[in-house]
């Protein structure tokens, strides 16, 4: 992987696991307290039970010491890297308690993210020999979705739109109310009229009649949505450079790279982050 991971922010990290303490340990932890002696120390790693990509490091770190700052975590396979089955991914020194206490908000996340950077570079890696590049979408669990996008990025891929504010999208539902033909082509120029110089405007399509009139108000990207791999030699002809072309829909491993070798520049892909299994991932006592 040659482009750089942008972390997630710290703050931002926080901010997610203090909900998940919340839900997870509101008065404590009932058995750990109440069976394990207060001046116990644990040794445990995490080892994973199959291959895949590792993504959430710092955030499973920052969950084990949110519960006692005494906890140490040394990651020993760093983000975006692959591993195999029987591997050791992190160390966690410290109390028990906590350690024990910590222990489920941070594998449930780090599992999570480590799933979905496995599946961004399983496509990625499917679709290399092309220009095309994977990309993930606003398809994401409410309230992790900075988490989600970090483990796309260590996955290889790159990130769409962040939110509804960032950038101008028109999506099907939005063309049903704009009509067809030059009543759609002057209501994308009366919209690019508006909008700032440095604002990128997308606009998605299925069919391929819909493309000369979006074409018309010179929009920057078109979203090819739920096309045939048959029906994508002649839609990206007809654009015929004068925009970024973005496949997207039925984007699975079996057929991520026929719509690759096809010509388009991006691959957006909603399964990478709501599809995924969860890696499977144990903190295990290390036992002296």
């Amino acid at each position: 992987m040659n482009q750089p991971i942008h972390p997630v922010p710290l703050a931002a990290i926080d901010r997610i696991l203090s909900l998940a303490f919340e839900e997870d340990y509101p008065r404590g932890d009932l058995t750990a307290d109440t069976i394990v002696p207060s001046e116990a120390q644990a040794t445990a790693v995490v080892k994973a039970r199959e291959p895949g990509v590792l993504a959430g490091g710092t955030v499973f770190a920052r969950a084990m010491t949110a519960l006692n700052d005494k906890t140490e975590v040394t990651q020993l396979v760093a983000d975006g890297q692959k591993f195999d089955a029987g591997d050791e991914l992190l160390k966690v020194q410290g109390p028990a308690i906590s350690v024990l206490s910590a222990e489920r908000v941070a594998l449930n996340l780090l599992q999570r993210m480590s799933a979905i950077a496995t599946s961004t570079r399983e496509l990625v890696d499917l679709v290399s020999h092309t220009k095309a590049r994977i990309a993930d979408t606003r398809k994401t669990t409410p309230g992790l979705r900075v988490l989600e996008r970090y483990a796309v990025r260590c996955g290889g891929g790159v990130n769409h739109r962040d939110n509804l504010s960032e950038a101008f999208m028109a999506k099907d539902n939005h063309l049903a109310l704009l009509g067809d033909g030059e009543e759609l082509t002057e209501a994308l120029k009366s919209v690019r009229a508006r909008l700032g110089h440095t604002t990128a405007m997308e606009v998605e399509v299925d069919r391929i009649e819909q493309i000369p009139a979006v074409l018309a108000a010179k929009v920057d990207i078109i979203m090819l949505d739920n096309f045939d791999v048959a029906d994508l030699p002649a839609a990206i002809k007809l654009i015929d450079g004068q925009a970024i072309i973005e496949a997207s829909g039925t984007v699975t491993a079996r057929t991520v790279a026929a719509i690759a070798e096809q010509g388009v520049d991006i691959i957006s892909s909603g399964a990478i982050t709501h599809s995924v299994r969860a890696i499977d991932l144990g903190l295990d006592m290390v036992i002296a």
